[in-house]
């Protein structure tokens, strides 16, 4: 074990401002420390010859190619359009604008 000790988190969580109970101050001192304690474990494992990863498993791309298929024409989108004006969907006007 690290030894986080109980006067260490007391003191962490007066810099950050937070309130503690005694029972909050005694299970987070144990917690922090099974937590460092595995940090540490998993630094002893990282040596020179373990090439460093950004992901543990290879990543692929599974999107197809982006092919043009079939596509509606102008009309045929506006053909049940509420309202339509210039080749253009017509709908409210949201923003205040001159």
């Amino acid at each position: 074990m690290s030894g986080i000790s109980r006067d260490q988190v007391a003191h962490l969580a007066t810099l950050a401002h937070i309130a503690m109970t005694e029972e909050e101050l005694d299970r987070m001192s144990t917690e922090l420390d099974a937590i460092v304690d595995a940090v540490a474990s998993v630094s002893e494992a990282a040596t020179d010859d373990i090439p460093a990863t950004s992901h543990p498993i290879p990543l692929t791309n599974v999107m197809r190619e982006d092919v043009v298929g079939e596509t509606l024409t102008q009309a045929q989108a506006l053909a049940n359009a509420p309202d339509a004006e210039d080749g253009r969907f017509r709908v409210p006007a949201i923003l205040d604008e001159d």
